[in-house]
């Protein structure tokens, strides 16, 4: 186990309380809970860890990238989204189990390809936990499994404040530290997940902490429609093996359970729940040997959860998955009684028919009002120099020549996708996403569409570079400034050279080479039927554009 001495760990707490002060200046403060009270909770022992347990070997999670930006602006579809029943010949559940996780940086769908075909975001999150708390008049006990942020960085960190805020005020009773939440600074991490040194977080953990194992709960005991349910998290091995630095306190997975499943059995609850970030092969495994536990809520698995709740072999336990990028909520049921009907699941999609929630459209604001009130600099954007070399021009710099190839251009959402930012054309039209990079990095030119940073000569303002708005020309074809320099006689140039700058201006459709170009905005992440068999070959005829005039 990895610790600090007492007296660092005591000055970084100092440290982090003066510079958590600054940080929220000049900001917003979060929006006021809209909740019903949530459910009390017990006191939570702090327990002291003994020797680590070795684990049996677990095979690693598989991992498939996937990028937070959004692509340049498609035109929105029209197909509506089917509503499935819910909760169909379910009696009255003494309490319900509000389950998400893997929100993966996904605060709200990026609305490229239509609000109405997308699922996901805290704005609709809210609504359906509103509707289960105040239409259905349920006892709602929400729980995450972790992994709020994808990346690293200045962005990300100051997304998972705001998320944690967002969970705060949805009354969240225990949520999980995922690995790629620890990959976070670890003060604003601690700021974050501890902003009220008189309240225990909500953030719990029985094997990882921030800074000291006693300023965060190993577990937590929540009371609800008459009652209790134990509930506590784990970081995988595979996961909590590859942490580092002295900041972060962490231990096995089996041998932080065996301690606190003893704590926990101490109180006696009706239900105990674990929250296991790992690998669907590794919380099986946790599962099994952990045999206190009801209801395990896994974090592994790609996709969609599946539809019904897995049963573990050998063991009275039963798994959850909540799927990826907070598409879904999982609602489960306990009812009275033991037996097959005790616990009764329901996969919700957070689609078109859950309104979007005033109070998180509000957290969706200020975020980007921080982004735009710090700037490229601060968030720690510099601008770097193209591969290549070259400067860029702009599109209407090419369009001098280039007169049908621009009048194309000119026609597709390519040409306004800068100001699809500045006013979405959706219902969320009032918060402008202009100042976020992870949005620009595909709505502007010149900038690096998977990493989030300008390139020098690229985009950096309406005011500073208009010549540089929207997805151009070059975001496709390359910086244009030695071509235009030959092609403008700025330079003294024999024929095969000017012809060589001609060439390389040229994207190939043979070999796929203009099909992976576009994908670089048109992800799997945010435009997936691009991603189907003979999409590109659709699409392309309706930007087609060859040669000069």
């Amino acid at each position: 186990m990895q610790a600090s001495t007492p007296i660092r760990r005591l000055l970084l707490v100092m440290m982090l309380t003066v510079l958590g002060s600054f940080l929220w200046l000049g900001c917003k403060p979060p929006p006021p809970p809209v909740a019903p009270p949530p459910p009390t909770v017990a006191p939570v022992p702090q327990i002291t860890p003994g020797p680590p347990v070795v684990p049996p070997t677990l095979d690693p999670m598989p991992v498939k990238p996937a990028a937070e930006s959004p692509p340049a602006a498609e035109p929105p579809k029209e197909t509506a989204i089917p509503k499935q029943p819910l909760f169909e010949g379910w009696p009255e559940p003494q309490l319900v189990l509000f389950v998400t996780g893997q929100q993966q940086g996904y605060i709200e769908p990026c609305g490229c390809t239509g609000l109405e075909n997308q699922k996901g975001g805290l704005a609709r999150r809210q609504s359906l936990l509103q509707d289960l708390r105040e239409t259905k008049k349920w006892n709602v006990v929400p729980v995450d499994v972790g992994s709020q942020s994808k990346r690293f960085g200045r962005q990300s960190e100051i997304k998972f404040q705001h998320t944690a805020d967002a969970l705060r005020t949805m009354g969240y009773q225990a949520v999980a530290l995922g690995a790629d939440d620890l990959r976070l600074t670890s003060g604003d991490l601690f700021a974050a997940t501890n902003p009220d040194p008189d309240k225990p977080s909500i953030f719990v953990s029985a094997n990882v902490a921030i800074l000291g194992r006693d300023l965060q709960p190993t577990f937590k005991v929540v009371e609800a429609g008459g009652k209790k349910i134990g509930i506590t998290s784990v970081l995988g091995d595979t996961f909590e093996q590859k942490l580092a630095g002295d900041d972060l306190i962490h231990e096995p997975a089996l041998a932080a359970l065996e301690k606190v499943s003893a704590e926990l059995k101490e109180q006696n609850c009706d239900l105990y729940v674990l929250l296991c970030h790992a690998s669907l092969e590794e919380s099986r495994k946790i599962a099994a040997a952990a045999s206190l536990f009801d209801l395990v809520i896994s974090s592994g698995g790609v996709g969609e959860p599946t539809l019904e709740l897995e049963e573990i072999a050998g063991t009275k336990t039963k798994m959850a998955q909540v799927g990826t990028k907070g598409m879904y909520t999982g609602v489960i049921g306990l009812f009275a009684g033991e037996g097959k009907n005790r616990l009764r699941y329901q996969r919700v999609p957070l689609d078109a028919r859950w309104k979007d929630s005033p109070a998180m459209l509000q957290l969706l604001a200020d975020y980007q009002d921080q982004l735009k009130n710090m700037g490229f600099a601060e968030l720690g954007l510099k601008p770097q120099p193209h591969p290549s070399g070259l400067q860029f021009v702009g599109s209407e710099k090419c369009g001098e020549c280039h007169t049908k190839a621009f009048a194309i251009w000119e026609k597709t959402p390519h040409a306004h996708a800068t100001e699809s930012l500045v006013k979405p054309p959706n219902e969320r039209g009032d918060i402008a996403r202009h100042y976020d990079p992870e949005c620009l990095s595909c709505h502007v030119t010149g900038w690096e569409p998977q990493k989030y940073f300008p390139f020098a000569t690229g985009y950096l303002s309406l005011e500073q570079t208009p010549l540089l708005k929207q997805n151009g020309c070059e975001n496709c074809h390359g910086p244009g400034s030695a071509h235009v320099a030959a092609e403008s006689g700025a330079e003294q140039l024999m024929e095969a050279e000017i012809q060589k700058r001609r060439d390389a201006m040229k994207l190939p459709l043979a070999g796929g080479v203009a099909e992976k170009k576009c994908m670089e905005c048109h992800d799997l992440d945010n435009s997936p039927d691009f991603h189907l068999k003979g999409a590109f070959e659709k699409y392309w005829k309706d930007v087609e554009h060859k040669g000069k005039d």
